[in-house]
């Protein structure tokens, strides 16, 4: 038979009478997106997402159901195109009901795979969940230590009981990985001859070295202080991150490649601009080492020393004297962190000054018990006013201002109000002001933030310089915790390894399809299960040393149970969603499409699929396989316009519908609405690797593809289309 010869996008190719437009463009490598085609199956079209421009036809057409002609002239990817997949696509997505990442990762500012490495554990697949925690963290023994854990502040489980504790799992994995013969090292590609200089060994540093590491580039980290870690080691006590537990993992690090150079300031030792010759790219990570003043009369007396610098010079055992009463300035982190240390050091009375209550403070409500259990005298709703010193130009007493609270401010806390002509003072004898940081970015000639910290784009990260990027706490006048530097350093990664090959990529942020309806309802036939208590030591243990407070993790048993408790709230076929993935493509807003939706109700009681319809998107591809391809029928769509659903035969429960268990309907779905049913403890929405094979039950020998993520077996579906 003769072919037609037509053309699709510039490009000159054939097809044979009676083929579409679609499976034209198939078979020359040309791609046309869709939902609802199955070659195995009669056209539906119900999807719009595969429609192309036809020179000569006013309406676009749908490739999988328009019959090519003899010099057919076709463009698949116009402006008009575009856009009417991308309204289809948002259309689709205004009636999807579903979390496509659970809670817990989305508030991960390292969108850290929470929820898999998660089950991982539940499962016992240590060394799995360990890869995939490092696949976003590379420092998790550290961060499973210190990590404020927003994740578990969104977690559902709190909903019912207590939330899951994300961050010791992650320590669990970690620590049994570093305690094992041989500590996980990731796989880098192979040497592409680029060089990249870090200046700055802090969280940031060592994690973009990390990255961009595994992609094959040489780099060198450049560090002020005698070791890496930045203000994980010289801004967080012994008593809650050991330093040998922090070694280990930069050890990790190096031992992938990553050289370390320390004792070595840029500008002083080493002209920056050396630096920029010398290598292919360069990352400024030099985080904000500067402590910030309450600007009250008298704190340039001596005695009043900045949060960071009085916790650096204890990490590095210089002599300070403290006296026996030390005042500490401030709510968040650092703050307790100086009160305790300042405990430990022997002081017998430290207070705590903070302009408003407890329950504004930024630190760690645990962190604040603990101050207090150790004998912390909290004195909230106070701000230092004055600063008054003896004879020798040393503090010797504060004056406080008394506070209350009035209105919220933009940051959504009550605004503290001085209450006037009420003050208290207090005899000191230091005064630790932990209230803030800056950046000392004085010999970058780039351009600077109102603050004077590094200005750089918040899409590529790269400054004013050229080939010179920045990321963390160093610029745009942000002060981060760890994961947020961390989450930084996986994104300027990418754009330096993009700058490297000669192209400039920009962030974005993912759509992702997010659940609004949940509450206490909506578990309230879940049996109440707590966490497993983590052994800790006593008041009376810890204040006078700084051992760890609590020296050993979760047990394997605990470990194991406490994974057990999650909800599973994200999608299992997150990975496998082509809904999703032609979301990411075309940038879609659904919200301007917003309005009612269906809410349907469901039995999920088949052995071997889970069924939710509120995730389907009505392409009918499981209807057509199980009919047209099975000889089935177990599933029809039934009702019409906005009610239309896809239900079991004559609406009875799906395993008494005729279905043969196939999971054909499965292997086709694009969405999520049909997935199989497996034996694991708790299922795993990783990003598996497909191998196909043969199953070898009976004579048939249909073909499966496996889905497995290290030796664990994910998935096992025939193979569609």
């Amino acid at each position: 038979m003769e072919k037609f010869k037509l053309n699709i996008n510039g490009k000159e190719v054939k097809g044979l009478p009676g083929q579409t437009i679609l499976e034209v463009a198939r078979e020359n490598d040309i791609f046309i997106p869709t939902l609802c085609y199955d070659e195995r199956t009669k056209i539906y079209g119900s999807c719009g997402i595969c429609m192309c421009e036809v020179e000569g036809n006013p309406k676009l057409c749908k490739a999988c159901a328009t019959v090519i002609a003899p010099g057919m002239v076709i463009r698949t990817n116009t402006e008009r195109v575009i856009e009417s997949r991308k309204t289809n696509l948002e259309l689709l997505l205004s009636n999807h009901t579903g979390d496509c990442r659970p809670p817990c990762v989305l508030a991960c500012p390292a969108q850290t795979d929470c929820q898999g490495y998660v089950g991982l554990i539940a499962n016992g697949e240590y060394e799995a969940a360990l890869e995939l925690v490092k696949d976003k963290i590379p420092l998790p023994a550290a961060l499973g230590r210190v990590c404020p854990h927003p994740c578990e502040e969104k977690c559902r489980r709190g909903l019912i009981d207590e939330p899951i504790s994300i961050q010791w799992l992650k320590r669990f994995v970690a620590d049994n990985d570093l305690m094992g013969e041989e500590a996980f090292i990731p796989e880098c590609e192979p040497a592409t001859g680029k060089r990249v200089a870090v200046i700055g060994g802090g969280p940031m540093g060592l994690s973009a070295a990390y990255f961009l590491r595994q992609k094959g580039h040489d780099v060198t980290i450049f560090e002020s202080m005698p070791k890496a870690g930045g203000m994980l080691r010289y801004g967080i006590p012994e008593y809650r991150l050991p330093k040998e537990i922090l070694d280990e993992e930069i050890l990790t690090i190096e031992k992938m490649g990553v050289e370390i150079i320390t004792d070595t300031k840029i500008g002083v030792d080493i002209p920056f601009e050396t630096v920029r010759e010398d290598f292919d790219a360069v990352l400024l990570g030099i985080g904000a080492w500067i402590s910030t003043g309450v600007g009250c009369k008298g704190e340039d007396a001596d005695g009043v020393i900045g949060g960071i610098d009085f916790l650096r010079k204890v990490v590095r055992n210089e002599e300070i004297e403290l006296g026996e009463k030390v005042a500490i300035v401030g709510g968040g982190n650092t703050a307790m962190d100086a009160c305790r240390t300042a405990v430990r050091l022997g002081a017998k009375e430290v207070y705590n000054i903070y302009r408003r209550t407890k329950d504004e403070m930024p630190a760690d409500m645990v962190e604040i018990e603990e101050a207090e259990e150790e004998g912390v005298i909290f004195k909230n709703l106070t701000n230092p006013i004055e600063v008054i010193k003896d004879e020798n130009g040393h503090a010797k007493e504060v004056v406080l201002q008394v506070m209350e609270l009035g209105e919220p401010d933009a940051s959504g806390r009550r605004r503290p109000i001085p209450v006037e002509g009420k003050t208290e003072t207090i005899a000191i004898d230091t005064m630790i002001l932990a209230i803030g940081q800056a950046v000392d970015a004085s010999i970058f000639d780039c351009d600077k933030t109102r603050k004077n910290a590094i200005a750089y784009d918040k899409e590529t990260f790269m400054t004013s310089m050229p080939g010179v990027f920045a990321g963390g706490d160093c610029g745009n006048d942000k002060i981060s915790i760890a994961v947020e530097a961390i989450a930084d350093a996986k994104k300027v990664s990418e754009s330096i390894d993009a700058y490297l090959d000669g192209e400039i990529i920009r962030y974005e942020k993912p759509y992702f399809v997010e659940r609004d309806d949940i509450n206490e309802k909506t578990f309230e036939d879940r049996e109440r299960e707590c966490r497993p208590e983590m052994p800790q030591l006593s008041a009376e243990e810890r204040k006078n040393n700084f051992s760890e407070v609590i020296p050993d993790g979760y047990t394997a048993e605990q470990a194991e149970a406490e994974a057990s408790r999650c909800l599973e709230c994200g999608c299992h076929d997150y990975f496998e969603c082509k809904l999703i993935d032609l979301a990411h493509q075309y940038d879609v807003k659904p919200e301007r499409f917003a309005g009612d939706k269906n809410t349907i109700e469901f039995e999920d009681d088949h052995p071997f699929i889970v069924r939710d319809p509120n995730k389907c998107i009505l392409c009918g591809l499981c209807v057509r396989v199980c009919d047209e391809i099975m000889g089935v029928g177990a599933l029809g769509l039934v009702h019409r316009g906005f009610d239309t659903v896809v239900k079991p035969n004559m609406e009875k429960p799906l395993i008494e519908s005729g279905c043969v268990s196939c999971g054909q309907c499965v292997s086709v779905c694009p969405t999520g609405a049909l997935q199989e049913r497996t034996t694991m403890i708790k299922e795993t929405p990783v990003d598996t690797v497909e191998t196909d094979t043969t199953c070898s039950y009976c004579s048939v020998g249909c073909s499966l593809k496996l889905e497995s993520y290290g030796d664990m077996l994910i998935k096992a579906n025939p193979v569609g289309s």
